[in-house]
C-alpha cells in the first residue's frame, strides 16, 4: 500500500526527523553518484528529496509517482518534472535513462515485478538505479512513524534476488539509518554522530535503511513480460501543474 503524497511531503519537508533522514539518504546517494553531467536521470516512488543535486548539471531530471501515491509539484520556484504514472505503465521511451532512483516504489507496491521491468525497461545498456528499501533488520521498518515503516522490508539478500530476477546485476550495497526513528531532540542532535560511528564500525550494525546500486544487464530476463509504453517524455510539456502545494 502506497503513502499519500502529502503524507511524504509533510515528513521529508516538514519534519526535522523527515530531514535529517533525506540529508543522510542524499549525501549516501551523492557518494555514488557524485554527479549526473549530460544524462537523464528519473526518479520513481517518491524520490525527489535525492534529485535536487542533479537538477543544475544532468541533461534532464524527471520525477514518475505512482497513481495510489498521488503527485505534487516539484521542485518548488522552478518549471515541474513530476509526473502522474501508472506502476507498469511509464511514460519513458525505452533505453532512454542513464540514472534511476527509486525510493518509497518497491517495498509498497503490489506488483513489484511489473515495477521492476518498467525500471529495467527505461534504462539505457548499462545504465545504473540505486533502490533504496526499508531495512527489515532495522529498527525504523518496526515503527510507522516515518515512511520506512509501511510496506515489506527487505533483507539485503532479499534484494539482490529480486534485482537479479528482473535483470539487475547488483554492484554495491550500504547500510544507512541508524538513529533510532525517534522525534525526541536529543536522538536528533545526536544523529549525525550516530551515522558517524555506526559507518566506522562497518556492516556489523543494521541502518534502517538498505540502499542499493544495480546495473541493468545487456541480457533481458527470462520469462514473461507486460506490456509497457513508449510513449515519449513530450507528455510532459502539456502537464498541469497539481494542486498540491509545493516542498
Amino acid at each position: 500500500m502506497h503513502l499519500d503524497v502529502q503524507d511524504l511531503r509533510n515528513f521529508y519537508y516538514r519534519s526535522a526527523l523527515g530531514r535529517a533522514a533525506q540529508r543522510v539518504i542524499r549525501d549516501e546517494v551523492l557518494r555514488f553518484w557524485p554527479e549526473a553531467r549530460g544524462q537523464s536521470v528519473l526518479g520513481y516512488g517518491f524520490a525527489v528529496p535525492l534529485l535536487r543535486p542533479y537538477l543544475q548539471s544532468a541533461r534532464r531530471v524527471t520525477a514518475l509517482m505512482p497513481g495510489p501515491q498521488g503527485v505534487m509539484s516539484w521542485p518548488a520556484g522552478m518549471p515541474n518534472v513530476s509526473v502522474l504514472c501508472q506502476e507498469a505503465n511509464w511514460p519513458i521511451e525505452t533505453g532512454h535513462i542513464d540514472k534511476l532512483i527509486v525510493m518509497h516504489g518497491l517495498e509498497t507496491s503490489e506488483q513489484p515485478d511489473l515495477v521492476l521491468e518498467e525500471a529495467s525497461r527505461v534504462l539505457g545498456p548499462g545504465g545504473s538505479a540505486i533502490f533504496i528499501v526499508p531495512n527489515r533488520a532495522g529498527v525504523w521498518s518496526r515503527r510507522d512513524i516515518t515512511p520506512f515503516g509501511y510496506g515489506r522490508p527487505f533483507s539485503a539478500r532479499q534484494l539482490e534476488v529480486q534485482l537479479q530476477r528482473s535483470g539487475f546485476q547488483p554492484k554495491r550495497t550500504s547500510s544507512l539509518l541508524h538513529q533510532p526513528p525517534s522525534h525526541r531532540r536529543f536522538w536528533l542532535r545526536s544523529g549525525q554522530l550516530i551515522e558517524k560511528v555506526a559507518r566506522t564500525a562497518g556492516a556489523g550494525l543494521p541502518g534502517g535503511v538498505i540502499l542499493l546500486e544495480a546495473q541493468k544487464l545487456t541480457q533481458e530476463p527470462s520469462g514473461g513480460g507486460t506490456a509497457v509504453s513508449t510513449r515519449p517524455l513530450k507528455v510532459l510539456a502539456g502537464l498541469a501543474s497539481p494542486e498540491a502545494k509545493p516542498a
